[in-house]
């Protein structure tokens, strides 16, 4: 078994639609952090679905919903630390404002 570090959602603005932010393609990752950063001057909300290999973003797979960010504030999403997800399981994320959030992601790759 190998395990590697990685950077598994390199620093981006979140969308407003829902949107797979990383794929765990050919091995199982394990999720380290997840940041969000709100650098607008409006409060502004972010979904965050944990999908297996076969699934679709949905009630039944939402792990954080509609977290309300307020301007300047960065949360760590503790809810998302230790989760595993499977050869391709993936992360989507919806925000909702366009342009209000950043986020990031690190963790380790286990093959």
């Amino acid at each position: 078994m190998a395990v590697s570090i990685s950077n598994i959602i390199p620093a981006k603005t979140a969308e407003n639609s829902q949107t797979t932010q990383y794929t765990s393609n050919g091995v199982q990752t394990i999720i380290d952090k997840f940041t969000a950063t709100n650098y607008s001057v409006s409060a502004a909300t972010i979904s965050v679905n944990l999908i297996s290999a076969a699934g679709s973003a949905g009630n039944d797979n939402l792990i954080v919903k509609t977290k309300t960010l307020q301007p300047s504030e960065t949360y760590t999403f503790p809810e998302l630390v230790g989760h595993v997800l499977p050869n391709n399981g993936f992360i989507s994320t919806i925000a909702g404002t366009a342009s209000a959030i950043n986020i990031r992601a690190s963790g380790r790759l286990v093959s």
